[in-house]
């Protein structure tokens, strides 16, 4: 290696060397700084098994202790942070975090520190002290007592899932000079006890054959484990599958339903019997009805001494005024008075009554009716909210275009407008920030963006006619009319966008819900079409370059003013030899300035969109009952077709788009489109793998050659591909384009697939590392080879990796995400690995707000 490249060699890599030479000094110096001498940091538990391994995985969480947590699986950064903070604070500071939190300021710090002694330290802030005391985590010390502690829980678990004569042991591995310690927990299991034979003994008959037509699907088996776990989740399953029945006071006491193993002939196998008695008389269990189901609105509980009593169906209401229709209220009660019981109807009632967005409920009651053991009484307490509610509030976004922008934003809510629980949201905001003058590119000038958007919901569907033997009401179905309106100025080429539409929404149970939007209509006109060269100057220089390969003196007459961009731009595509003679560097400069018109014409064309769209949507999401959650949206998008029926003249053509149908001189699109989004959660712990896979595919026809910009797809951003941002450079498939073209570029086709590890540092802070793959192909090669093919596609797939940080605070995640560009297709063949490309400091910084997914 020569003088020169190895120094090239160490000025390139000094940084990791330099990172890795202080990680390990952290690592072997900081970890012990604050253990006090003849004690010893927990740094491992070890477990050991003889013969097979059994429940490793569960057994952890019952140690009494644990290590610190390290992230990444490999550095306890919550153990640094906690030492960078000095330790001669550290007492008071204990002592200062106990106190509630509006009374931690700088009078009780002062007061701390004279109480320690130490009348040197008042008026210090010791905001940094504080902030890694809080942040990090302090040192398990080593606590001998509760290995023995843990042990014991060890093997009574073990007892608990079938070992019954389960044996653990423990021992202290210490080294006095590092001041460390580890815990070896033997394990020897040895063999577990069986079911020989199930039986069960119900004098009830009709538990009895209840719990036989469901048998199968009875989680006790013969020669399986006797694992009380499992005669756990037997009887849950037996006392959900009597409620859903009608038996209300079903093992009410929790002692109705017991099993009995018969150890007398052996402890290894075991005959199992599960007895189900009301009481020791075997009285019957008796299936509960709805009895009265009332309704009462009012503002508090002592009101409904006044309120005034109305019926429908069966139904009480008591309201103290006439504010809410009386059928307004009995549309969302499930509840039928004389049914047989089932909670999930109560539960979807309360759920109803919440979801109408105009009620609190104060109090909720249900029991058995006094003198009676079957019949259940009712009652729902409803307050009914403001009549407005004005919201204001502002963020700050982040773009490539406009930078760092202020958002300020009002939003009203209208309850209740005609008496039938109808909400009217309204909202308008403002994006202003600077962007770059396209005249004068060494200035900024203010930009702005005002939308206006009004939503009138109605708690029902708006139907013609009687829907509720199709769409019951459990579903919750509700309406509603969306307008709204939007305007730029001083961005890219000034859009105005109207949009209205009619939508559906039915909600099968907390998982499965339906949306379908009728007439959804969106008009986008762009101002400034003849301003797109000034805004898009790389796209000038490419169609100057073609403009003087064709023919410089049609060139001059286009500077003359003789002949027009567009007219020229057409002539030139439309010379099938002049393209054919071209190859090399001048066919490449070709196919960008094609691609430069297909992005004009995107950019700047009028579009007139009337679509229906259905949406499914499947989310496990925040269901306790689900550990590792799926999550799956699914949308179907037809556009154009109504329209075509009526309009039968093509009026209008543009360069790239060919000629097009138009009303009152706006072209309409005509496409479907698919988009599906399915994710997947596994949870280790507290840590989440994340996993998103998102496909695409618009399919323009009729009277549309192409995708319309708004419905187009785009690589890069926060949420997509990170290492690219939005419009940065990715795609299409592995074209060769200019990136001063490229970057614009939209097409028809997206695949985008996400990994994300999540790990926890505290309850405030979390950090991940992720995985994005992904780019845009088109349905048909448009002469680069940009269409998606499937025995080439997984190469065409753009791929960044990166770190990043969260910032947990009440219900808002602040995200920073830094990535790094793995695998570029846009590169030429042999440059596409960008690894030994990566410059630590300089990654492609996201920064948003929530999960990317």
């Amino acid at each position: 290696m020569s003088r020169k490249h190895s120094g090239k060699y160490f000025q390139k890599y000094h940084i990791f060397l330099s990172l890795a030479t202080a990680i390990f000094l952290l690592y072997a110096c900081s970890t012990t700084k604050k253990v006090p001498d003849g004690e010893y940091l927990l740094v491992k538990n070890n477990f050991r098994f003889e013969n097979e391994k059994v429940y490793e995985d569960e057994l952890h969480d019952y140690v009494a202790q644990k290590p610190n947590s390290k992230q990444l699986f490999l550095f306890p950064l919550g153990l640094w942070m906690y030492n960078m903070a000095n330790p001669k604070y550290d007492t008071i500071l204990n002592e200062y975090m106990t106190y509630p939190s509006e009374m931690r300021n700088q009078k009780l710090r002062d007061s701390l520190f004279i109480k320690y002694g130490h009348e040197e330290y008042v008026g210090k802030n010791l905001f940094w002290n504080r902030f890694f005391h809080t942040v990090g985590q302090a040192p398990v010390i080593l606590d001998q007592s509760k290995s023995e502690t843990s042990a014991n829980s060890i093997r009574k678990r073990l007892v608990y899932r079938g070992y019954w004569d389960a044996e653990t042991k423990y021992s202290h591995d210490l080294d006095s000079a590092a001041k460390k310690a580890e815990v070896n927990y033997l394990i020897t299991p040895k063999n577990p006890t069986y079911i020989s034979e199930s039986y069960y003994n119900i004098p009830d008959p009709n538990i009895k054959n209840i719990y036989e037509i469901d048998l199968n699907k009875s989680l006790i088996r013969s020669n399986e484990i006797l694992d009380q776990t499992v005669l756990e989740q037997e009887v849950k399953r037996i006392n959900t599958l009597m409620r859903d029945k009608g038996y209300y006071e079903f093992n009410n006491s929790g002692q109705e339903i017991y099993f009995t193993a018969d150890t007398l002939n052996s402890r290894k196998q075991v005959p199992l019997t599960m007895e189900i008695h009301k009481d020791s008389l075997d009285s019957p269990y008796k299936v509960a009805t709805i009895g009265d189901i009332r309704v009462f609105v009012v503002d508090k509980i002592a009101d409904t001494l006044t309120a005034k009593k109305d019926s429908l169906l069966g139904i009480n209401f008591f309201k103290q005024d006439e504010r809410y229709k009386t059928r307004t209220l009995w549309r969302p009660v499930i509840l039928r008075k004389g049914e047989v019981y089932d909670q999930r109807n109560l539960d979807l009632t309360r759920r109803n009554f919440q979801a109408m967005n105009n009620f609190s409920i104060i109090s909720y009651r249900e029991g058995l009716r006094k003198q009676s053991d079957s019949i259940i009484d009712v009652s729902y307490y409803l307050a009914p909210l403001p009549k407005y509610d004005l919201k204001i509030s502002g963020d700050i976004n982040y773009s490539q275009l406009m930078s760092i922008a202020v958002s300020p934003s009002v939003d009203l809510t209208t309850r209740n407008l005609f008496g039938g629980a109808q909400n009217l949201n309204t909202s308008v905001s403002w994006i202003t920030g600077l962007v770059q003058d396209t005249k004068d590119p060494g200035s900024r000038t203010w930009a702005h963006e005002f939308s206006a958007n009004a939503a009138l919901s109605f708690p029902k569907l708006l139907l013609p006619f009687n829907y509720y033997k199709l769409i019951p009401k459990r579903y919750s179905p509700t309406s509603s009319i969306n307008l709204g309106v939007g305007f730029q100025k001083n961005i890219g080429l000034e859009r105005i966008n109207f949009n209205t539409g009619l939508s559906y929404q039915a909600n099968v149970n907390d998982i499965v819900s339906h949306r379908l939007t009728l007439f959804n209509t969106q008009l986008s006109l762009t101002r400034n079409k003849d301003l797109y060269y000034e805004y898009f100057t790389k796209d000038q220089i490419f169609r100057d370059q073609a403009f003087q390969n064709y023919s410089p003196m049609l060139y001059q007459q286009f500077l003359n003013g003789q002949i027009s961009s567009d007219e020229l731009s057409s002539m030139i595509i439309k010379d099938e030899a002049y393209v054919n003679s071209l190859s090399g560097g001048e066919l490449n400069n070709y196919n960008s300035f094609r691609q430069s018109l297909i992005n004009k014409d995107r950019q700047t064309q009028d579009v007139l969109i009337s679509s229906f769209i259905y949406n499914f949507i499947y989310n496990e999401i925040g269901k306790k009952e689900y550990l590792n959650p799926f999550y799956f949206n699914g949308k179907i998008e037809v556009a154009g077709n109504v329209l075509d029926l009526f309009v039968k003249d093509a009026s209008q053509q543009g360069i790239t788009t060919g000629e097009q149908k138009t009303i009152f001189k706006v072209p309409f699109s005509q496409f479907v489109k698919f988009d599906f989004d399915v994710r997947k959660y596994f949870t280790f712990g507290n840590q989440t793998l994340a996993l998103r896979q998102f496909i695409g595919l618009g399919i323009p026809y009729g009277n549309s050659n192409q995708m319309p910009f708004v419905r187009s797809y785009f690589n890069g951003g926060s949420n997509d591909i990170r290492a690219w941002r939005p419009y940065g450079g990715l795609g299409p498939a592995d074209s060769q384009l200019d990136e001063r073209i490229r970057m614009f570029a939209m097409d028809n086709v997206k695949l985008t697939t996400s990994v994300e590890y999540r790990i926890p540092i505290t309850n405030l802070y979390e950090t991940a590392v992720f995985t994005d793959m992904g780019n845009i192909w088109s349905l048909k090669d448009t002469g680069f080879g940009d269409d998606f093919k499937f025995n080439k596609f997984w190469k065409q797939m753009g791929i960044g990796s990166g770190i990043g940080l969260r910032l947990n605070i009440a219900y808002i995640t602040l995200r920073a995400d830094f990535a790094y560009k793995i695998y570029d297709p846009n590169q030429p063949d042999g440059e596409r690995w960008r690894i030994s490309k990566i410059k630590p400091l300089q990654p492609t910084v996201n920064i948003a707000f929530g999960y990317p997914f």
